[in-house]
């Protein structure tokens, strides 16, 4: 999962403006839309629905 979020910069260049990669964004999205949270009384359950 680590190699979704850093790209390795060699120290010569210069990271000015990071941007997350078109898998990181599609990564976090699918799984947001998949999370459900079920509250009952003061528990709440996490279930995911793949």
């Amino acid at each position: 999962m680590g190699k979704l979020y850093f790209k390795k910069f060699s120290k010569e260049e210069k990271i000015e403006h990071l941007e997350p990669r078109k898998e990181t964004i599609k990564f976090l999205l699918d799984y947001s839309k998949a999370l459900n949270v079920i509250e009952y009384g003061e528990m709440k359950f996490e279930t995911l629905l793949n």
